[in-house]
């Protein structure tokens, strides 16, 4: 962490400290040009635990350079990764090339395979319910394992939510540098672990390899009625969507790699994508959900692009949009993803944002790790919904409605 003056760094150390929480305090190295004389380290597996810490003392005035104060590669997850998390996907119109023409078993108890795009597989175990099946692994967005651990394993059960489903069982899906330190893979775990208890699912065990870059994730194995399951391309006419997390977290991890993120912008999006959608998708259970998908590395525009399929199209009201301010703002500093103009050349010819600001053009290109889920419900329970919702996500909005097909799929408001 790296701060304007010295009396700040002396006064985030003494909050850390009576917080109780492992800094150091070191010479600025000679990389960091922006900053005083002296710099701080966390310890490992404290991250996120500082980042809350300086937020609740009213502390925002740093900037956090993972990679020039880590000891070594040894023990730095981002020095030994050339992207991370939902940024790494492959691009949709890649993996739909990909896909096509592979042979497929017939079974008439799939009711859900890939090629709608969903976010599960959904297979019919009797006349009652379903198992839900997904995948999720990705390289680290961010040096503290146990965060990375905790937020690459809430974005693999994101995807058993958003099918309206429980998750039952996960497995771990691991590759590890034999190079690096195994007391970072443990804190991935750990970090991990800790989510899949918060979702009440069995850890079961799982698969791990080494392999040049560090990925971890999870298989998760859910159960469903099969009168609640829950697809992505099902909206109905005169439906409002509801988007239970704010936009923003790709730019602000490109930052972070950038080494010019705000300490306090790094904590708010860690914070959000360690959040389980399972608080949000509890609380829709109540209501009629027509269609539902998470808001991951494809970006909001190429997730309503899927949602919209070919039967409707959407209106999407840009001011209604949540996302992080600082987001916004590294936006307009051109600190813009790879995989954000991916999704940005994906969408070209079916939604025109042209007369949209550019930064929030990226917003809605960026691709989201762990994002929120995206909801279509009726217009009667619209307000009922967001209101249920905002109890735990205060950032939900309701940020579009879902209208005939029309020659454009995706329209502005």
């Amino acid at each position: 962490m790296a701060f304007k003056s010295s009396g700040h760094a002396i006064k985030a150390e003494q909050c850390l400290l009576e917080g109780k929480i492992n800094v150091t305090v070191l010479p600025l190295p000679p990389q960091i040009r922006a900053g005083c004389g002296i710099c701080l380290r966390v310890g490992p597996g404290s991250f996120g635990a500082a980042l809350d810490c300086l937020a609740e003392a009213g502390i925002d005035d740093y900037a956090l350079h993972g990679d020039a104060v880590s000891p070594s590669a040894k023990r730095s997850l981002l020095q030994n990764c050339a992207s991370g998390g939902c940024g790494a996907k492959i691009g949709p119109g890649e993996l739909s090339e990909l896909l096509a023409g592979l042979p497929i078993y017939p079974d008439g108890n799939l009711l859900v395979g890939y090629e709608s795009s969903d976010d599960a597989a959904v297979y019919r175990l009797n006349e009652r319910q379903s198992l839900v099946t997904t995948a999720d692994f990705f390289p680290p967005m961010i040096d503290d394992p146990v965060a990375f651990g905790k937020i690459a394993a809430a974005n693999a059960l994101s995807d058993v939510y958003a099918m309206g489903a429980k998750p039952l069982t996960a497995l771990n899906l691991v590759c590890f540098p034999q190079s690096m330190d195994m007391g970072i893979l443990r804190d991935i775990l750990l970090g991990g672990a800790e989510k899949v208890a918060e979702a009440c699912a069995a850890l079961c065990g799982g698969h791990s390899v080494y392999g040049k870059e560090p990925k971890y994730g999870l298989a998760v194995t859910g159960i469903v009625d099969n009168d609640r399951i829950i697809r992505n391309d099902t909206p109905q006419t005169g439906d409002r969507l509801v988007l239970t997390k704010p936009l923003g977290t790709g730019l602000i991890m490109a930052a972070l790699r950038g080494g010019v993120a705000g300490g306090a912008a790094v904590g708010k999006a860690v914070r959000s994508m360690e959040r389980l959608n399972k608080y949000a998708a509890e609380k829709a259970a109540g209501f009629h959900v027509s269609a539902c998908t998470d808001i991951t590395g494809f970006g909001l525009l190429a997730h309503l692009l899927e949602m919209a399929s070919d039967r409707a199209s959407i209106v999407l009201y840009p001011s209604e949009i949540p996302y992080f301010e600082e987001a916004y703002g590294y936006a307009g500093d051109y600190l813009v993803t790879a995989a954000g103009q991916r999704n940005r050349n994906h969408l070209e010819g079916k939604a025109d944002v042209s007369k949209l600001a550019f930064e929030m053009q990226e917003l809605l290109f960026d691709p989201q790790t762990s994002g929120g889920l995206l909801l279509c419900v009726g217009a009667k329970q619209a307000e009922g919904l967001l209101a249920a919702v905002r109890e735990g996500d205060p950032a939900a909005s309701i940020v579009g409605e879902v209208v005939g097909r029309e020659d454009d799929v995706i329209m502005f408001d």
